[in-house]
């Protein structure tokens, strides 16, 4: 029972240096002035999705839908008349032409608009990673071994700097692993969802962790640290992960999803920015140092999400070995 107890209060640490992690957004105003480039693109995604997305929400919620219910009226006391109405099959055909014109102009305007920015800001957001990794000034590549408790990111012992033609194979193939993986666990997300009782808050913890995971993976792959590595030492702190994951989806949980994804376009580059310049890995360390290398251990986040990922990747390079052989035959 101490044990457990010892290992929550450890968690509920992780867990609040992981929330205040996230909440330190001043580093996104450090950065920005040390980057001119960094804040254009910065202005640039807010410009996208806060003004054009949001905006155009606004308007539809609050400008287009009332007038086109003032113009095109479903009951007749908007027309003057008491019950029963004269004009009830001319209302039930405005009612009609009212919800066509508002999904013609979600069809016409709004997913395209969800498509473009889609496009656009997963490119913006590489880059404001790219401006905001430069700003920093970090140049060497550092790679953590979770394996040990002492160790952590930063030390140059483990430095894994890939060359040559193998290097770049091995790096194309961990990035389409990685998109695998990531899919996968969204799916897993997804799913919880429909989970009676406990699926809300199952949801909300799963997309904690898939958010942390996003916002420290480009810091990530600009220090080139290999995918095995860093799902290790995402699961090996897990606490600290899901706490700077919070904030992002608490900012979004509420909403419609259109609004939603508008939100956390805004939103996103901010927590990518705060994780780049987050000293998360000194954070844990420092933490470990004070329960004399301890550790909550490794929780597997990622099982369901590998173990796919593994099948589909043996069975792509089954059947790539089946047709190079069944071409050689011939």
């Amino acid at each position: 029972m101490e044990v457990l107890r010892s290992k929550l209060g450890q968690a509920l640490l992780l867990w609040f240096e992981g929330f205040r992690e996230a909440c330190c957004l001043h580093r996104v105003f450090i950065l920005c002035r040390r980057s001119r480039k960094l804040l254009i693109r910065t202005g640039q995604c807010f410009l996208l999705n806060g003004l054009i997305f949001l905006g155009s929400i606004f308007v539809l919620k609050s400008v287009v839908i009332p007038t086109l219910q003032w113009i095109l009226p479903d009951h007749c006391s908007q027309l003057g008349f008491q019950e029963p109405c004269p004009f009830g099959g001319i209302l039930k055909f405005y009612s009609f032409l009212r919800h066509g014109l508002i999904q013609l102009f979600y069809v016409l305007w709004f997913y395209p608009l969800y498509v473009f920015s889609l496009i656009l800001s997963n490119i913006w957001y590489n880059d404001i990673a790219k401006y905001g990794f430069a700003a920093m000034g970090r140049h060497e590549p550092t790679v953590p071994d979770p394996s040990s408790q002492k160790d952590t990111l930063q030390n140059p012992a483990y430095i894994d700097k890939r060359a040559g033609l193998g290097g770049i194979v091995i790096g194309i193939g961990e990035q389409v692993y990685s998109v695998l993986l990531l899919s996968f666990f969204f799916l897993e997300v997804y799913a919880t969802g429909f989970i009676p009782y406990i699926g809300k808050a199952l949801n909300f913890l799963l997309l904690s962790w898939m958010y942390a995971y996003y916002c420290f993976e480009y810091k990530w792959n600009f220090s080139e640290l290999g995918l095995d590595k860093r799902l290790d030492f995402f699961e090996s702190n897990w606490a600290f992960f899901a706490g700077f994951g919070n904030p992002c989806v608490l900012a979004i949980f509420f909403f419609s999803p259109l609004v939603s994804y508008g939100v956390m376009a805004i939103l996103f580059p901010l927590f990518v920015l705060t994780a780049t310049g987050s000293e998360a890995e000194q954070v844990i360390d420092s933490r470990r140092r004070k329960w004399k290398g301890a550790g909550l251990g490794r929780l597997p986040i990622f099982y369901a999400a590998d173990a796919l990922s593994l099948r589909v990747s043996s069975l792509i390079s089954l059947k790539s070995q089946g047709q190079t052989q069944s071409n050689k035959a011939l």
